[in-house]
């Protein structure tokens, strides 16, 4: 009499256990995956896709995006906060290549 019990406990506590397996391992490949960073140095001439990079943008970003990027990444980066002047000096140009205001390699360094 106890064997049924026995077994019939097992199986449930099996079939619980596989529900959980199955629907973590379906949560752990709809999450989102980890933004990866450009790997690489900067070009000599700045193009639009390395701005586009640099701010986290797309190419074709509306003005107002662009210049919220902008801002988020100068917060990060700016050489009074103990940021270089340098990477300071390559997100403002990547800025100015997607607004429309330089052609690229004003670059103070």
């Amino acid at each position: 009499m106890a064997s049924p019990i026995v077994v019939g406990t097992t199986v449930g506590a099996a079939a619980l256990g596989a529900r959980y397996l199955i629907r973590a391992w379906q949560t752990f490949k709809a999450a989102p995956r980890v933004r990866r960073f450009y790997h690489g140095g900067f070009e000599q001439v700045m193009t639009r896709r390395e701005a586009a990079l640099i701010l986290g943008v797309r190419e074709s970003a509306v003005l107002e995006k662009i210049k919220e990027a902008h801002r988020r990444v100068m917060v990060a980066n700016h050489p009074d906060a103990g940021g270089s002047h340098y990477i300071a000096s390559k997100i403002n140009e990547a800025k100015d290549i997607l607004l429309g205001k330089t052609k690229g390699a004003n670059s103070a360094f």
